[in-house]
């Protein structure tokens, strides 16, 4: 009885430990809301311009800072890549929003990362690819609209990895997780947020960023969360086990 507590008891602690990491840091989907339209951004030409006003066609919006020692260059390569992949074509059937959640980062930081990113897009259809950056009220305001929640970590950030399409109302129609995507993927998103529907995800993979190796700048599985998890189920078989062979001896 003592052994069945005591497992009890570490399950309890390990589920509770991880509701409450899941609680700060990842996405709960909105589909079907609408961003608020109405908030005021700094673009790449230091002018203030509302969210509105950039989206009339089905629109990638995505969550980076300028930074990040992680997952947030890889990010925008996946988008850079799946620019230059795609048979749609940036500016004529589709536009990004990319917004900076770290309210200090400016409009020289927001030109330096963009040049990183539109080395393969000509400068036609770079104009399509918006950099914003803005205060800590727009900025949380815009990411509790997505449902994208981040957590601070000294001076980086721990958030999810994904890309959230929205119609040209401003509707959020899909959210694709990951550092990379299929062509395939933003063509089918792209007409369903033309017509407006949304469609729940299939694959929720989210990928978190922390500097784990700031030297290195590169971004390293997160070994304790998934040892964690591996170590909750084998909890949750061993209690189901001994309930069984419990009942069988009574």
């Amino acid at each position: 009885m003592k052994k069945l507590l005591a497992i009890t008891l570490l399950l309890g602690c390990s589920f509770f430990s991880y509701s409450q990491f899941s609680n700060q840091v990842g996405i709960d989907e909105h589909l079907g809301d609408t961003i608020p339209l109405n908030l005021t951004f700094i673009n790449e030409q230091n002018q203030s311009v509302t969210i509105g006003s950039l989206i009339n066609k089905p629109t990638i919006l995505s969550f980076v800072y300028f930074d990040c020692p992680g997952i947030c260059s890889t990010l925008q390569e996946g988008i850079s890549d799946l620019i230059d992949k795609s048979d749609l074509v940036l500016g004529k059937d589709y536009d990004i929003i990319t917004i900076s959640f770290n309210y200090r980062d400016n409009t020289e930081r927001a030109i330096q990362k963009k040049a990183n990113f539109i080395t393969k897009i000509d400068k036609e259809r770079a104009t399509s690819w918006h950099y914003l950056t803005g205060d800590s009220i727009s900025i949380n305001k815009i990411i509790k609209s997505a449902g994208y929640k981040i957590k601070i970590a000294g001076l980086d950030f721990i958030h999810p990895s994904a890309i959230i399409m929205l119609s040209p109302k401003g509707k959020i129609t899909r959210y694709l997780y990951g550092l990379t995507f299929l062509p395939f993927d933003l063509k089918m998103s792209a007409i369903e947020a033309q017509k407006g529907i949304s469609q729940p995800t299939i694959n929720k993979v989210l990928q978190f960023c922390y500097a784990y190796e700031p030297e290195g700048k590169r971004y390293s599985l997160e070994i304790t969360k998934l040892a964690g998890t591996f170590i909750l189920i084998i909890i949750v078989t061993l209690f189901l086990v001994l309930i069984i062979r419990r009942k069988k001896k009574e």
